[in-house]
């Protein structure tokens, strides 16, 4: 939250001295090219449920986090250009869009998964019913937690993030505090799908397995939809001298300031403080803010410098992150295996 808010802090000082923006411009460019997206880069995500590796725990939730956090700065920079009703002094903006956006999407996300969840598996368990087609079971609570939070006035990234969350941790009938890893479900190990879908010991572990493998895939083609979206959107862009700038600015001191800041005194490790500084990926967040804020009505020649700022930060981000995380990743994990066997004094 704090590299976040620094984010935004940064640049919104480098649109404005910078790039000649407005407040209002500044403030909505940087909260469009605040939120991270690991999903563009998966070799940095958590690997499973139980992994607690600290780099990608917290890329992972930097990423889930971020996307609905930096709502309100985009509801700020709206309501700076004229486009959205503030209040007097900002006090409806820091009531509804701050406070109540954020904490209802939370609370609605997470009241929606436990109940899903908890359902789910009441039927399959006590019933057997509801059994298979889980991937509809995690589209389904996507799109819910997504409609009632817009319903609401909230934020449905958020709502999503907490539904999944919730999802996971309902009815969890496995004491994964007896080993560091519970065992991975499979059907040759377990006997059949429908048999482990409705066994009371197993049921939630293998429903959240069949949806995290789900999500896997559905990552990899929204991977493949947000890197032909921005290339083909490339074609419509203008890339000048201080679009270069900027997006050199954020890769290369903006990113690092803030993680630098949002990381002082945390117990991570010289590798791993580097990682996050290098890996702020931009996607999938970033071109959702973008269009949202176009079609609210941004004037057309502050949304043409929008649209060419953030989609030549994300393509550069897909290309220069996607190149180099396999081998940074690699290196990471053998020095931290090699560090692992040294004898400590």
């Amino acid at each position: 939250s704090l590299s976040m808010l620094v984010t935004i802090a940064l640049v919104t000082a480098i649109g404005v001295v910078g790039l000649d923006l407005s407040w209002g411009a500044a403030i909505l460019l940087a909260a469009i090219v605040a939120p991270t997206d690991p999903v563009l880069a998966s070799d940095v995500q958590v690997l499973e449920a139980n992994d607690r590796d600290r780099l990608r725990f917290s890329l992972s939730a930097e990423g889930g986090l971020n996307d609905g956090a930096a709502f309100p700065f985009v509801m700020l920079g709206l309501g700076l250009l004229g486009l959205h009703d503030l209040g007097v002094a900002g006090r409806r903006w820091l009531a509804l869009d701050v406070v109540w956006a954020i904490a209802g999407g939370l609370i609605i996300g997470a009241a929606l998964g436990a109940l899903v969840g908890r359902l789910v598996i009441h039927l399959r368990t006590l019933h057997k019913l509801s059994v298979g087609l889980d991937e509809f079971l995690a589209l389904g609570l996507i799109a819910l937690a997504y409609g009632m939070a817009l319903l609401c006035n909230t934020y449905g990234f958020l709502a999503v993030l907490a539904a999944g969350i919730a999802l996971q941790r309902a009815n969890q009938h496995i004491d994964v505090a007896a080993s560091e890893a519970p065992p991975k479900i499979t059907l040759a190990s377990q006997g059949t799908s429908e048999r482990m879908a409705t066994d009371a010991k197993y049921a939630t572990a293998y429903m959240m397995q069949e949806v995290r493998d789900f999500n896997d895939q559905l990552e990899r083609i929204a991977e493949v939809a947000v890197v032909l979206i921005v290339g083909a959107m490339l074609y419509y862009i203008d890339i000048d001298l201080s679009t270069v700038m900027f997006v050199a600015l954020m890769l290369l001191v903006v990113r690092p300031v803030s993680v630098w800041l949002g990381l002082l005194g945390a117990p991570v490790s010289r590798d791993q403080r580097l990682l996050i500084s290098w890996f702020g990926i931009r996607g999938i967040g970033s071109i959702y803010y973008l269009m949202f804020a176009v079609n609210r009505g941004v004037p057309d020649a502050i949304a043409h410098q929008l649209v060419g700022l953030t989609l030549a930060l994300v393509a550069t981000s897909i290309v220069v992150h996607g190149i180099s995380v396999t081998p940074l990743m690699n290196l990471y994990v053998r020095r931290k295996a090699r560090d692992s066997r040294r004898p400590r004094s």
